[in-house]
């Protein structure tokens, strides 16, 4: 008991803190505590008595409490007080959830609850920044996931019984949540904390259109040549930081073997990023054109993505019964030069199903990885001339014999 309501006061004084650096606030710290006590006191009593009406009644309680504060003394600056109110509401209910044994659940909700409220400003200016386009793109992923996904079937079909649609498009949810974060977080921060964030983020939605994208633009002004090796030399990296995420997921006890090769590439190409950091800030640059990437979670994109991870199942399933390992690792390099994500989830899914060894699923990744260095290295050469070339390939060389000794050391 005692531990119970010792921790329903940390959780009403932790949230009374926050609302107590508010200006007329109409509930501080002690409120807090006190109702967080309440709440944990009322389902003491409910239990005890039967009576479940005791919780409800102390929970309509709090609520009129403070609708007629608001109602009888409104703040100075015409906020209604609403989220004061549903604070208190929720800091009720979880003193309650104390008291019935889920303390762990009542103190993450208790500290997400304190982030929300402390966060006010940073949200409702994060807010202002998103536009129509990217407020859509979340709800286009929410029909990804939460209505088109569980609707699907569970069972395999198709030639090699190779084609899951409940698998498929959870791997389709899964890359264009990867895919959606670094997006947001492209809109939210802007140009204003320069190649570094820019070249992180731009990696996580598509390394493949940031190194299109500011190729172009180190053609057309000389002056962004140093920050666009950069940001492409970055987004790069990323690509194997986000395929070591994504096998943590699906494969998890493929991680350590990969992580040896991706390691071995990232800390080849990290050595060169620094250089190249170091060499844009000794000479300076212009200010960073906004990228404009396309909604990664758009339905088409959604679609196109899981058609080619479809097909490249079937592919994978085919020259493997033909010509054995052989013909997976050909279909690596090829599919591997435009895109390293539906490869690289056969691959883990060939190897979660016993078809492929450790060795043969970190192959096929690493030649697919190699494949898309070799493609991005010629739409440097093509569309960034020869200027960007310079500064950029020796990076994208490091990161290659980096992958290649990691793979030599695996075998």
């Amino acid at each position: 008991m005692l531990q119970a309501f010792a921790t329903s006061l940390g959780i009403g004084l932790l949230i009374g803190l926050e609302r107590e650096r508010q200006p007329d606030i109409k509930a501080g710290v002690r409120t807090f505590a006190l109702v967080c006590l309440l709440g944990c006191l009322a389902a003491l009593l409910t239990q005890t008595t039967g009576n479940s009406w005791i919780l409800a009644a102390g929970f309509i309680s709090v609520a009129a409490m403070m609708i007629t504060a608001h109602a009888t003394d409104p703040l100075e600056n015409g906020d209604p007080g609403t989220t004061s109110i549903v604070a208190l509401l929720v800091c009720y209910a979880l003193g309650a959830i104390v008291w019935y044994g889920h303390t762990s659940l009542a103190v993450m909700l208790g500290i997400i609850t304190t982030v929300l409220l402390y966060f006010k400003h940073q949200l409702h200016d994060m807010t202002q920044r998103l536009t129509p386009t990217d407020i859509l793109s979340m709800l286009q992923f929410g029909v990804l996931s939460l209505v088109i996904l569980p609707l699907l079937p569970n069972q395999d079909f198709g030639p090699y019984l190779a084609l899951n649609p409940y698998h498929i498009w959870w791997m389709v949810v899964l890359i264009s949540g990867v895919s959606l974060a670094g997006y947001t977080a492209l809109r939210l921060v802007g140009t204003r904390h320069g190649a570094l964030l820019m070249g992180i983020f731009g990696g996580l939605v598509s390394s493949t259109a940031t190194t299109m994208i500011f190729s172009r633009h180190a053609r057309q002004k000389a002056a962004l040549v140093p920050v666009a090796g950069v940001i492409v030399l970055l987004a790069s990296l990323v690509v194997m930081v986000r395929i070591g995420f994504v096998a943590s997921l699906i494969a998890p006890s493929l991680i350590a073997p990969l992580a040896r090769v991706l390691g071995s590439g990232l800390l080849l190409g990290l050595l060169a990023a620094v250089w190249y950091v170091w060499q844009q800030h000794r000479n300076g640059s212009e200010a960073l054109p906004m990228p404009e990437i396309n909604n990664p979670t758009e339905i088409k994109t959604a679609l196109t993505f899981g058609a080619i991870y479809a097909l490249i199942l079937v592919l994978s399933a085919w020259l493997k019964d033909i010509a054995g390992n052989q013909g997976l690792y050909l279909l690596a390099l090829i599919s591997g030069l435009t895109d390293v994500d539906a490869i690289t989830l056969s691959a883990l899914h060939l190897f979660g199903a016993a078809q492929l060894s450790t060795d043969q699923a970190v192959t096929t990744i690493t030649l697919a990885l190699l494949s898309n260095l070799v493609f991005k290295s010629g739409l440097i050469v093509v569309l960034g001339g020869s200027a960007l070339a310079r500064r950029t390939l020796l990076g994208m060389l490091a990161v290659a014999i980096g992958l290649i000794i990691g793979l030599l050391y695996i075998g």
